[in-house]
């Protein structure tokens, strides 16, 4: 009888181990098929100010999508991140999600964009937010969001040098910058480090203050119209003295973060920059006092306008594999469908979203302000889409030299002409 017990006991603890192991196998099974079935997605962020808040929001999507690990390798700022881009797809290793400005950056970049006509979020877009990414009727990129950019003001500082009247002509702007001197307030941070400051956003301005940019855009191609002769771009050199001559010190080794920090800290009472660097400026004065100003170039009504577009647009590597092209569309389809997503968007990355079934709220001053410009109709377009391809770098290096004075006002203009001949005719 106690034989009989004991071989009971035996079998049912061999069937308890069997049962265990045979758990334990399926456990393993399971996390090795998930393991082979992983599909890691390379994305390339060109948005430095907001790494870590990206990197949060891709830990949540992943904790959601175990079988999908996402690489962010960050780019941008006082980085040249064209030249990163090109030399990772010559080196066959391109991202599999990365970002393109649209127009003639989308031809130049065509063979490596996968068709996003069919994704969901298409319907919610606004429309005139898709038409740089739009080819042959088809959409190939989604906007990342709406940005606007100008001057922005510490408004404590103007406050302690009794500037009550905000300047809205560039004679006005100078009047400031006195008076601000005056009080020992430095007024303009300067960091003209980065070409992109100089020859994408400001020389921007002289186009968009023309009467028909695109037109006289079309000019310069076919050389109906010249900017060395054009009033605008001196213009917009008489502009860039003035933040010289009321900047830091220099400004050509004053990088992008070296910049904002110096606005941040309230050495500086200006900054050239746009609403995307609130979340920097919250990481390092929280609660800031800051708000816009439109960038006078001279003393016309023109000036009271912020300019606002799309800066740039996800877009998914035609050139991968069927598998990551289809977890690339479903990862940018929850960063603006999701609840999870669209509060990244808005709460943390402090974006105005281009989607309008997303709500934006609490964004801060800088967002807020540029809402209230774009709803008042006092906004004027970013024409860099449509310069020839490397025309914008050329601007951008031409006038550093100007700022380290290699180059005199006259021979500026003749550089920027020089540089759009050359690239019109490739």
């Amino acid at each position: 009888m106690k034989k009989k017990i004991l071989y009971m006991v035996l079998v049912g603890i061999m069937s308890l181990s069997l049962s265990a192991c045979q758990t334990k196998t399926e456990t393993l099974t399971k996390e090795t098929e998930i393991a082979e079935q992983k599909i890691t997605l390379n994305v390339r962020n060109p948005k430095v100010e907001i790494s870590t808040q990206f990197e949060q929001m891709v830990i949540a999507y992943e904790e959601g999508n175990p079988n999908v690990d996402i690489q962010i390798h960050t780019v941008g700022g006082a980085a040249d991140d064209l030249a990163d881009l090109k030399a990772q797809i010559a080196a066959g290793t391109g991202p599999d999600i990365f970002t393109n400005s649209g127009y003639e950056y989308a031809k130049l970049w065509s063979k490596y964009l996968e068709d996003l006509t069919d994704q969901p979020w298409i319907e919610h877009a606004y429309e005139d937010a898709l038409l740089p990414m739009e080819i042959d009727g088809k959409i190939y990129g989604m906007p990342i969001n709406l940005e606007g950019y100008g001057f922005i003001y510490n408004k404590d500082l103007f406050n302690k040098a009794g500037i009550e009247t905000l300047p809205k002509t560039l004679t006005e702007l100078i009047e400031v910058s006195e008076k601000l001197q005056k009080a020992s307030i430095t007024p303009f941070a300067t960091g003209y480090y980065e070409e992109w400051k100089l020859g994408v956003h400001l020389l921007n301005i002289a186009f968009a203050q023309q009467e028909d940019p695109s037109t006289f855009i079309e000019g310069l191609n076919d050389g109906t119209e010249k900017i060395d002769s054009n009033q605008k771009f001196k213009d917009i050199i008489k502009l860039l003295d003035v933040t010289i001559k009321y900047g830091n010190d220099n400004p050509l080794t004053t990088d992008y973060n070296m910049e904002v920090n110096s606005f941040a800290t309230g050495k500086a009472a200006m900054i050239q920059q746009g609403n995307w660097i609130q979340p920097m400026i919250d990481q390092i004065s929280p609660n800031m006092n800051i708000g816009f100003l439109p960038i006078p170039i001279n003393d016309e009504p023109m000036n009271d306008a912020l300019m606002v577009s799309v800066p740039n647009y996800w877009v998914v590597n035609k050139q991968t594999t069927p598998e990551k092209k289809k977890e690339a569309k479903k990862f940018l389809n929850w960063m603006v469908s999701s609840e999870q997503g669209q509060t990244f968007m808005t709460e943390q990355f402090k974006f105005i979203p281009a989607f309008e079934n997303i709500e934006a709220n609490n964004l801060g001053p800088l967002s807020n302000e540029t809402i209230r410009y774009y709803k008042e109709g006092k906004t004027l377009y970013s024409n860099w889409f449509n310069f020839p391809v490397g025309v914008r770098e050329e601007f951008g290096f031409a006038m550093q030299l100007y700022v380290g004075k290699q180059l005199n006002r006259d021979q500026l203009l003749q550089e920027f002409q020089k540089s759009w001949e050359n690239a019109s005719s490739k």
